[in-house]
């Protein structure tokens, strides 16, 4: 990529009156230089069975061109045209609800033979007609793609297949999954039972992770497509999502990114988040580090909001704040869902960067500083490279299984990765995320591991090595409890990795009235800290770092350090409060050696850095706060790119409120 990017989705489809001649112009103005069209408009361009349509891809490419606007292509293969249900009906998706009924997107089955006859249909006719076109860069396969919760017969035979390969014999299937329990034994794979009603968590989760596999081959298959007619130059990449909680949250539930991302060039993500008030940066960051940590090279925002519902609309300031902390993070592009607001139908209010009424306002004002400045500092500022010594592991079948089995007030694992996540974005540690398969654990000085709940053996060993050979390792509860097949290890708790840790317990309870105690909390900083889960921890060899404030726990360890070989390991027993975490995160971290002057400062002032394609360190400096801040530079004499003046270490550096300060030495 030569270049920043910086752009919109553009549906000339969806406007109530012509304007493109306007709409390019005003793009033009705002530096717009990229625009994603087509993946959600296959009726448009596919009106009845057989009869194809590409006239509004066709002007949209011609002018973008002659306009010297880039185009992302997608296949429209998420939203399916009236035609194919009235012709096949089955081709909705049957999930544990019933059968699908039309109307909503997203509500086909990914596996079904007939739609995937029509994708490919479609995908061939528009990807072939628009590769040779010089606007285009790129495609993106789909949209947001996921299983769509896909259950119905067809689906459960290809799943007593995947059973057969993965298992090869009943005996081993119902040892393994404890299918004895409620006379759910399976004798004959002839009688092996729908998915949808079971109570085995076992065979729940190995069911779920079949369905991620299911969208991993699908979007593979989409890619492999496009890749027929791709160009030298061009790239094809899927714009990955999050659990969703009115934002982008945490671990996509439905998707393995890991596996799903290896198909494509270049990993592409869309990420939302709380505004206003409520803008701390902690999902730009998260979904930054998630979707980097994939191809471990930098990434595209596909979609970000510009105004979104009435509560994100952003306050002056913070459309910048945002667009360059997803390139503080490694992004090559910002893209805004969408240029224009659409004028009916259910996003009506999911507002673009343009009001309905299509004239310039304070979001579109404050996007034309951001293009000019992206154009300008495009080459100090595009393939920002990290060298981060902290990851995080994270994984679909921890996710899964508590999903299963969830906490005390229906905590779930993307609560726990949030709870250590956030508070290490707060001080200033930079991190990646790392699925429990990757074996270069020894790039990485620590790592956080939150509630590993179902994990295989190998994982863990390898976790104990790295401790061994010098690493140092944060485990929350529920770690290593449970195979990844949720098979409770019949070891001491926690696992294979209780020699590690050095320590063991056998009960665990939901605190009422329960705090710590220890000498790394401030007086009253942990009174009544303890919420959700708790762990009756007693130590073999480890140090008690904090025992549980409570007159019948009180002898028992919550969080625990332990030496082993040349390394440590740090075991957190029970879900506390954030302040809490952020102490029992911040000693670790400076056990670790990784506490240096950037973590002197704390949140609001967000610190990321990285080095650019000339080798020269950048350090990006924001403020999420209504407030100004001054901070006294602590680095070498470097540029500051945004004001265009030298700046010495030293020197006290104001950042007005959400505001962004960015150097280079």
């Amino acid at each position: 990529m030569k270049k920043l990017l910086y752009g919109v989705a553009y549906y000339d489809e969806y406007m109530p009156h012509e304007r493109l001649e306007e709409d390019i112009r005003m793009m033009k103005e705002a530096g717009i230089n990229v625009v994603r069209i087509a993946e959600s408009t296959w009726s448009t361009h596919e009106p009845q069975n057989g009869v194809f349509d590409f006239s509004s891809v066709d002007r949209v490419l011609d002018a973008m061109h002659q306009a010297g606007i880039h185009v992302i292509v997608g296949t429209p293969t998420y939203a399916v045209p009236t035609w194919m249900v009235k012709e096949h009906p089955n081709v909705l998706a049957e999930t544990a609800k019933g059968q699908g009924r039309y109307g909503a997107r997203q509500i086909m089955d990914i596996t079904n033979p007939t739609y995937l006859f029509y994708a490919e249909r479609i995908i061939r006719k528009l990807i072939g007609r628009v590769s040779n076109h010089p606007a285009v860069i790129g495609y993106q396969t789909d949209n947001e793609t996921k299983h769509y919760d896909t259950a119905g017969s067809n689906v459960q035979l290809q799943f007593v297949k995947y059973m057969r390969e993965t298992y090869t014999t009943l005996d081993n299937l119902n040892k393994e999954l404890g299918l004895d329990y409620w006379s759910n034994r399976i004798n004959s794979w002839e009688d092996f039972p729908s998915v949808v009603g079971t109570i085995n968590g076992s065979l729940g989760a190995e069911f779920a992770k079949f369905q991620r596999k299911l969208v991993t081959e699908f979007l593979a298959w989409q890619a492999a497509i496009v890749n027929e007619y791709k160009r030298p130059g061009q790239f094809v990449t899927q714009n990955f999502d999050f659990e969703w909680r009115g934002y982008s949250y945490g671990v996509q539930p439905s998707v393995d990114h890991f596996a799903a991302s290896a198909a494509f060039d270049i990993a592409g993500v869309d990420i939302y988040h709380p505004s206003q008030d409520e803008l701390t940066g902690i999902e730009i960051s998260l979904g930054g580090d998630m979707t980097r940590s994939l191809k471990r090279s930098n990434y595209l925002v596909i979609e970000t909001q510009a105004q979104a519902f009435p509560n994100w609309t952003p306050y002056p300031g913070q459309l910048r704040l945002q667009a360059f902390s997803h390139l503080a993070s490694g992004a090559n592009m910002v893209a805004y869902w969408h240029w224009h607001s659409i004028h009916n139908s259910f996003e009506t209010y999911w507002k673009g960067l343009l009001s309905h009424d299509f004239k310039p306002n304070p979001v579109y004002n404050e996007a034309k500083t951001i293009g000019r400045d992206f154009d300008r500092l495009s080459n100090q500022l595009i393939d920002l490279r990290k060298n981060n010594r902290v990851a995080i592991m994270v994984s679909n079948e921890a996710l899964t299984a508590l999903e299963w089995f969830k906490l005390p007030g229906g905590k779930t694992y993307n609560d726990v990765v949030r709870w250590m996540y956030d508070e290490l974005y707060k001080m200033n540690i930079e991190c990646d995320f790392i699925h429990p398969s990757y074996a270069r654990l020894e790039d990485y000085e620590l790592i956080v591991v939150p509630a590993l709940y179902a994990v295989t053996d190998e994982a863990l060993v390898r976790l104990n090595a790295f401790a061994l050979n010098g690493g140092h390792v944060i485990y929350s509860f529920k770690s290593g409890f449970a195979s990844e097949a949720i098979k409770v290890r019949t070891t001491d708790q926690p696992g294979i990795i209780h020699e590690a840790c050095g320590i063991t317990y056998r009960m665990f309870v939901e605190p009422k009235n329960v705090g710590l105690k220890g000498d790394l909390f401030r007086e009253g900083e942990a009174a009544d800290s303890v919420h959700s889960w708790m762990e009756l921890i007693t130590p073999t060899t480890a140090e008690v770092l904090a025992h549980y404030d409570h007159p019948q726990w009180g002898d028992y360890a919550a969080v625990t350090q332990n030496r082993y070989g040349k390394g440590t390991a740090t075991y957190i027993g029970c879900m506390t409060s954030s302040t809490v975490m952020n102490t029992i995160l911040k000693a670790a971290v400076q056990e670790a050696g990784l506490w240096g002057i950037d973590q002197e400062l704390a949140f609001p002032v967000i610190v990321k850095s990285g080095m650019n394609r000339e080798d020269q360190a950048v350090r990006y400096y924001f403020n999420y706060s209504d407030k100004p801040v001054s901070l006294t530079y602590p680095h070498v004499s470097g540029q500051e790119l945004l004001e265009e003046r030298l700046i010495k270490s030293g020197e006290q550096l104001l950042i007005e409120p959400w505001g962004v300060r960015i150097i280079v030495e």
